[in-house]
Order: C-alpha cells, then structure tokens, then sequence
C-alpha cells in the first residue's frame, strides 16, 4: 500500500506574520511550523504504515526552507520526502496550488493521498479538493476516522452536528481534519536518520500535464487585494457594580443603546 501525504509549511502565528509589497505573505521571513491538519493527516498514515506496512512518501510545495517540514515528517516515520520549488510557482493561490502538486503527484504511484483539511494561513478547505479534481479520483473531506478494508477507505466524515459514513474505493484522496488523531512525537533516532536522509527536489520541469499560465502568482485567479496583521482588541471597558441588579441594569442599558435587543 502507498500513500501520500502533502504537508504544508506554514507561518507560527505566535511569531508574527509579515507580508510582501504585493500583499503576499513574506514566508522567508516568519517563524513556521507544519500544518496541524496535516500533521493528523501524516499521523493517520503512519497508523496505516504500522498496520499494514504502507509505503508513506511526504509531498511539499514551497521555499527550500520548507525541507524542514519534510525532515520532521520523515522523523515521525514518513519513508521519504519531495520538496516542489521553484521561483515560477510563487504567490500561488489555491488552484495554481492544486494545480502545481497533481502535477507532481502524477510522478507517484499511490494508493491513498491524505491532505489536511486547511491551511491555517488560508482556511479556504479547497487545496485537496482540488488535487482530486485534477487527477480524477475520488474525494472524501473532513475525515475525523478512517480505516481500509481490502481495495476501499472508510471514512468517518465530520457534517455539522453528526457525521456520514462514506466508503471509497482506492485510489482515493481524503481531508483530514486535526481531531482525526493526535499526531506522535518524533524520536530521537528518528531525527538523526531524518537529517541524513535525501531529500528529493522537484522544479517546474518535472511537473506533468500542467501548463505554465495556470502556475504561481500569473496563475491564480484569486488576487488580494489587500493584507494586514490581525487587528487587536482594546481592554474594553470594567466595571464595579455596587449589586447584581445595578450590574443587570448596565448590561441592559448597553444592549438597547445599541440595538442589541
């Protein structure tokens, strides 16, 4: 059994974000970690890897730092790593994204793709989705349990207040949602292998079926328009009220002035 798992290497929000001129994010310059729904994602193969021996392959598109994220992967248990990178593919928004990595990803045999559901520097949801469009298979998103039977996943699909049972025959791609599991530690002996482990670099020519107008910043339909840091909240205002009912006078006050109630 092969699966693959694409990872994303995205800002630590706790560091800051920090964007370019052209209102994209700086990823050069922001502390980073891997994507949590990702790292579930990761974690749901490396369960399958100890079950029934799967073949688990780490897919990245990004910066050359984002290695980094592979390497961590692969210190988790992942048996290899890809690193997409090149300059054309930069400012990608979501399509050009899906598009850049089924090109890649036409490269690989597989079984299973796994991706997180969102990017916590997007939130769009749309990236694996769109992977299984491209490459014409099956897709079944917000997967909080999954397990194989035979040739066919079954998925635990998370839908407002309840869930679906839905089963798809592999190859298949699912979304993962961080709930899926909680992602284990690396080793020790697993990092040291993991930082003298090769890493395999693809470019814009090694790509399949893709043509180069639906590639990076050029390529994406979506533009922003604009881009600022979070916005912080003052203190509010506090108060001490003498009782409760002059406490409930106050509140009450406030929600008819503005129209609350």
């Amino acid at each position: 059994m092969k699966v693959v798992v694409c990872v994303k290497q995205v800002p630590d929000t706790k560091g800051g974000v920090k964007f370019n001129p052209d209102g994209t994010l700086d990823r050069g310059a922001m502390l980073t970690i891997m994507n949590p729904d990702d790292k579930a994602g990761l974690e749901a193969a490396l369960r399958l890897k100890d079950q029934y021996g799967a073949e688990v392959t780490v897919v990245t598109m990004g910066l050359p730092k984002a290695e980094e994220v592979l390497r961590e992967a692969m210190a988790m248990g992942a048996d290899k790593g890809i690193l997409v990178t090149d300059r054309c593919l930069g400012g990608a928004d979501t399509w050009a994204t899906s598009t850049t990595i089924s090109g890649a990803l036409r490269n690989l045999d597989y079984d299973l793709i796994i991706t997180g559901r969102q990017a916590i520097d997007g939130d769009t949801a749309q990236v694996g989705p769109q992977i299984a469009e491209h490459l014409g298979i099956p897709v079944i998103s917000y997967a909080e349990d999954l397990k194989v039977e035979g040739d066919k996943i079954i998925v635990k699909r998370q839908y407002e207040d309840r869930h679906h049972i839905i089963e798809a025959k592999m190859p298949c791609l699912i979304t993962a949602l961080a709930e899926l599991n909680d992602p284990r530690y690396m080793t020790p002996g697993g990092i040291f292998d993991a930082y003298n482990a090769e890493i395999t670099t693809w470019n814009r020519a090694d790509l399949k079926d893709i043509d180069d107008s639906d590639l990076g910043l050029n390529g994406s339909p979506t533009k922003i328009a604009k881009a600022s840091d979070k916005v912080r909240k003052g203190a509010g205002e506090k108060i001490v009220p003498d009782s409760p009912d002059e406490g409930v006078d106050y509140i009450m006050d406030k929600l008819l002035t503005k129209h609350i109630i």
